[in-house]
């Protein structure tokens, strides 16, 4: 199938080339030039793993193409509008600029029969209100939701663990055209739910505010754990074995960040506002300020491990993308931790594989050091605030020990080996550890 993508961004990005990847005709559409520039030659303008590769193997096959001319989508079956939907400047609701213009910009060139389907997360009712003007014009939209984790985005486009196609009462036909597009994923035995406009777009910020409440429990129970003596990766370990629980999305640490979690569920709360029925997700509220509470805490073990004060201490902050695998630090807890501890007055050094260019443009004024062992090199403390692999699992106590005589280290994960690195001479804390 001929297929076009409006907004090649992170989503948009990694669903053109995972569509080219299947054998589809895919043109994917941007108003960024140099966004554009850079894909068209195989570049990502993002680090995630296995999509340069596509991205390569679609160009040099014919089947993916990249242009900031939206006339490109003429002829396309099937338009995904992949644009970004961010926290409005002034308030918690999503911004829909970009969708807007998105759908006036595709609108001149629908044919009837066309589909069109969003991706994008909106707040509910969205689709309702465009649905008018895309018919208008012949074609039929549906929601057709993302459930990517940055990461891992590109075997989660390919082989997706659901599908949730959201329809107007006579979009069968649309339905059975995104049948279509997946055929691969469903022939695998992808389940392909569909549901009306409404659930569909429901069904991704439901997700999202079920997986941030999950996390935001346990720092919550870390909270409690913390003045109790109770070892908070114990507890999520007992209850986690409840299959009803489950233990997946129960680290405790410094909480979530980028660029979903956090916007998405304030978007919930002030679209349950506008609905009238702000009350039923409440909770939302809490589970923000307990996840930004954690990010205090992490500062405050730093600050209680040096002895009462940072100032003109050499801090080392192992990562800045919000998680590993990403360059992504759209309100990254890392960063966040890193300013905190700079306007203590700390000298503070962050390392990162990944995210120090984007880093640096969002936070000039940290000092940053590609090189892991340099960054640790004579510090007085060490905090690890993204569990990248060189970090959690490469780095051993007795190393670090040959770098600085500085012997403390928060660990803002829980994902050292407390043990060992108490052994080997360091003054170690955890988040909700005794």
């Amino acid at each position: 199938m001929r297929l076009s993508v409006i907004g090649c961004g992170y989503l948009g990005a990694v669903h053109a080339a995972a569509m080219a990847s299947i054998g589809h005709e895919v043109v994917g559409i941007d108003v960024d030039a140099r966004k554009v520039e850079a894909l068209s030659v195989g570049e990502a303008p993002f680090y995630e793993p296995g999509l340069g590769e596509i991205l390569s193997e679609g160009i040099a096959s014919g089947r993916l193409t990249f242009t900031t001319d939206f006339s490109a989508a003429k002829g396309a079956a099937v338009h995904f509008v992949a644009v970004g939907t961010p926290q409005q400047k002034d308030g918690y609701a999503a911004d829909l600029t970009y969708v807007n213009a998105a759908v006036d910009a595709l609108l001149p060139y629908l044919s009837p029969g066309d589909v069109v389907a969003g991706k994008s997360t909106v707040p509910v009712g969205t689709a309702a209100g465009l649905a008018p003007r895309i018919e208008a014009a012949g074609s039929t939209l549906v929601w057709n939701p993302e459930f990517l984790r940055e990461g891992f985005a590109v075997q989660d486009t390919i082989d997706p663990d659901r599908l949730v196609v959201g329809v107007a009462a006579d979009g069968v036909v649309a339905g059975d055209v995104l049948r279509e597009v997946y055929a691969p994923a469903i022939a695998k035995g992808t389940p392909f739910i569909v549901t009306d406009l409404a659930t569909a777009e429901l069904v991704k910020v439901a997700a999202n505010a079920f997986l941030a409440t999950k996390i935001s429990f346990i720092n919550a129970m870390a909270e409690i754990a913390e003045v109790t003596g109770a070892d908070v990766t114990q507890l999520a370990d007992a209850i986690g074995h409840d299959v009803r629980i489950g233990r997946r999305f129960l680290g405790a640490g410094i909480g979530f960040g980028g660029g979903c979690l956090p916007k998405d569920i304030r978007a919930f709360s002030a679209r349950a506002e506008e609905l009238g029925r702000g009350e039923s997700v409440a909770f939302l509220r809490e589970v923000d300020e307990i996840n930004l509470r954690r990010r205090d805490r992490a500062v405050q073990l730093v600050v209680e491990g040096l002895g009462g004060a940072v100032f003109e201490k050499k801090i080392a902050v192992l990562g800045a993308a919000f998680k590993p695998h990403s360059d992504d630090v759209r309100d990254s807890p890392a960063l966040d931790v890193a300013v905190r501890l700079h306007g203590l007055g700390a000298k503070v050094v962050v390392t990162d594989p990944q995210a120090i260019d984007n880093a640096r443009r969002l936070h000039p004024q940290l000092t940053y050091e590609a090189a892991r062992d340099e960054a640790i090199r004579g510090a007085d403390a060490i905090i690890l605030v993204t569990e990248w692999d060189e970090y959690r699992r490469e780095l051993a106590p007795e190393h670090a020990s040959s770098l600085t005589d500085g012997r403390v280290i928060v660990d803002g994960r829980n994902g050292l080996d407390a043990a060992a690195w108490r052994a080997a001479g360091w003054r170690y804390a955890g988040m909700g550890w005794p």
